[in-house]
This record gives C-alpha cells, sequence and structure tokens, in this order.
C-alpha cells in the first residue's frame, strides 16, 4: 500500500502545480485562497493520478493528460466544498472545511469557480498534442460525471429518513456520488492516450467499479476500523442513522433487524446503541456481505485491465484497485 501512495505523490507535484498555475489569477485573494485550500490541505490525488496513469498505460503521455488530470481534481475538490456546507462539517482533510474559515458565501463561490475552471483548463490544452476530438470528447466526460454527481447527492439526501432504501438504489446512488468522477477520470486519460472506443469504454468500466469498492469499502470502515484511523467515532454512520450497504443488508437479513431499525431511527442513541448494532450487522453477516461485494468489484475491475498491454502503468492500476481495498481511512 504505501508504494501506492508513493506512487500517487510522485504524480500530484505536478497536477498540484498545474492547478496552482491555473488559479493563480483568480481575484479577489479571499475566492482565490478559499479555490486553492484544500489543494494546499494534501489529499491523496487519486483521481487525477488515474487520469495520468491510464494515459500512459495506453501508450500516450502523461505529460499530454495534465490538464485533464488538473480538471477532474478540481470537480473533485468542487463537490467536497459544497458536500462540507450541505452537511454541515467542521473539517475536512484534517482542517477547518473552507466554508467554516471564509464563510458560506465565499465557499459557494470557490466551488463555482473551480467548477468553472474545470471546463476552462480543458478547453486551453494544447492542441498540437490534444486533438479537438479528444477535447470535446473530455470535456463531454467531465459534464456527464458533474450532472451524475448532483444526482447521486439528491439521492443520498433523498435517502435521509427512509429505511426501507434497496440494495439497487444504494448501489446507483454511490456510483453517481463516488464512482462516477474516478470513471471519468480513467475514461479522460484513455481519451487524451489515444485510445480506442473499446478501451476508453473498457477504462469507464474499470473507474466505475473501483469507485464502487471505494465507497463499499468506507461503509465498512465505519465500523470495524478505530477512531483515530478515521479521525472520526466508530460507527458514525450507524449513529447517523445513513443506511449504508451493510446497514441495507442486515435490515434484510439479520434475525435482530427490529432492534436494528430502532437504533437506526434513534437520533438520540448512545455509543453502547452503536456498538449493539455493528454487533447485531457482525453477527447476520452484513459486515463480510460489505467486505467480500468491495473484493469482488475489485477483482472484476482487474480482469477488465486484460486488455491493455502489460505496462508497469498497467501493473500500477491494477495496484490501485487492490490499494482501494487496502486503505484504513
Amino acid at each position: 500500500m504505501s508504494d501506492v501512495k508513493a506512487v500517487l505523490g510522485s504524480y500530484s507535484t505536478d497536477i498540484i502545480k498545474t492547478i496552482e498555475e491555473e488559479l493563480s489569477t483568480i481575484t479577489p485573494n479571499n475566492l482565490c485562497e478559499a479555490s486553492l485550500y484544500l489543494t494546499k490541505a494534501g489529499g491523496k490525488m487519486l483521481r487525477p493520478a488515474l487520469t495520468l496513469i491510464t494515459s500512459e498505460a495506453i501508450g500516450g503521455s502523461s505529460e499530454n493528460a495534465l490538464k485533464s488530470a488538473a480538471a477532474i481534481e478540481l470537480i473533485h475538490t468542487f463537490s467536497l466544498i459544497h458536500d462540507d456546507i450541505m452537511d454541515d462539517d467542521d473539517m475536512r482533510r484534517g482542517m477547518p472545511s473552507v466554508h467554516k474559515v471564509w464563510g458560506e458565501d465565499v465557499a459557494i463561490l470557490a466551488g463555482d469557480t473551480l467548477f468553472s475552471k474545470a471546463f476552462e483548463i480543458i478547453m486551453s490544452s494544447n492542441q498540437q498534442t490534444n486533438t479537438p476530438n479528444q477535447i470535446n470528447q473530455t470535456l463531454a466526460t467531465l459534464a456527464d460525471a458533474c450532472v451524475k454527481i448532483c444526482e447521486g447527492q439528491a439521492f443520498d439526501m433523498s435517502f435521509e429518513d427512509r429505511f426501507d432504501v434497496s440494495e439497487d438504489e444504494y448501489m446507483a446512488m454511490i456510483f453517481k456520488k463516488t464512482g462516477a468522477l474516478i470513471a471519468a477520470a480513467t475514461k479522460a486519460g484513455a481519451i487524451i492516450g489515444g485510445a480506442s472506443s473499446e478501451v476508453i469504454d473498457a477504462m469507464y468500466e474499470y473507474g466505475r467499479l473501483i469507485g464502487l469498492a471505494f465507497q463499499i469499502q468506507d461503509d465498512y470502515l465505519d465500523l470495524v476500523s478505530d477512531e483515530e484511523t478515521l479521525g472520526k467515532p466508530i460507527g458514525s454512520d450507524i449513529a447517523k442513522g445513513k443506511m449504508t450497504i451493510i446497514a441495507i443488508n442486515g435490515l434484510a437479513n439479520c434475525d435482530n433487524s427490529d432492534r436494528l431499525l430502532e437504533i437506526l431511527k434513534d437520533s438520540n442513541n448512545s455509543q453502547d446503541d452503536v456498538l449493539e448494532a455493528i454487533g447485531i450487522l457482525n453477527d447476520c453477516g452484513s459486515i463480510e456481505y460489505a467486505r467480500n461485494l468491495a473484493q469482488e468489484n475489485v477483482m472484476k475491475a482487474k480482469q477488465v485491465l486484460e486488455i491493455l498491454p502489460d505496462s508497469s502503468s498497467k501493473q500500477t492500476l491494477a495496484d490501485i484497485a487492490n490499494f482501494v481495498l487496502e486503505r484504513h481511512s
């Protein structure tokens, strides 16, 4: 896992430099600072790195894909800023959220600025190395992902106070909210790398599958990790009454599902209640079910990679798929 983190870190330098150059002209200063804040706060840079690595795996150049990668990261950051406002989350990447530092009005503007800049960056790509068709395809890919992110967030909000969410509904929601941008990142890399339509579609599927696994692993870690590693109390999803894949499976299959539902519905549940719910979910196999589902998606993602010629970049994509499961936060 440390090797994957090192690889992601090696790509992040150029990505951050590109983002800082593109955002440096934003005025006034407070909007510029708010827009750059989360980039400077760090992060895995998973999505933009996937764009660069996919481009290399196709036989293209990571340098030619830099602007597309930066645009992907700006869309991700835009979504985080707006999510934090909607959820009233105080912290992000170990630091106060953008709206807690600059206020909601500036934070909304910062998100909107990043959203707009993402498309501007792609349109400013060098047409000697990126053909107009590649640029147009990348723009369409990014626009589609943005619509899906918004749809996913709306679905997620509609699940609040609903305890009859089906597994199919949940999987559709996490694809749109989490998986769509990861799929767009790998698809954009394939487009810029000059891949055939068959390979472009395959790389989108690879991104979709690891995106699903990424969110399912988050659901899993919420119940099996520790507070220090997660940076939040264990079982916080249960405490909030969130319908994760684990809760959905538990309500459908656990013998003690009535008690589980009672805990999920109680907005004032104690940590003992949360631990009781975790015990119920563990005993009926719902936690293991989620882990197995994440593993299944990662396995399928690695199978998709067989369409690519062997290379170190292809191996890195396989390692990243494994990393999605091996991470602890």
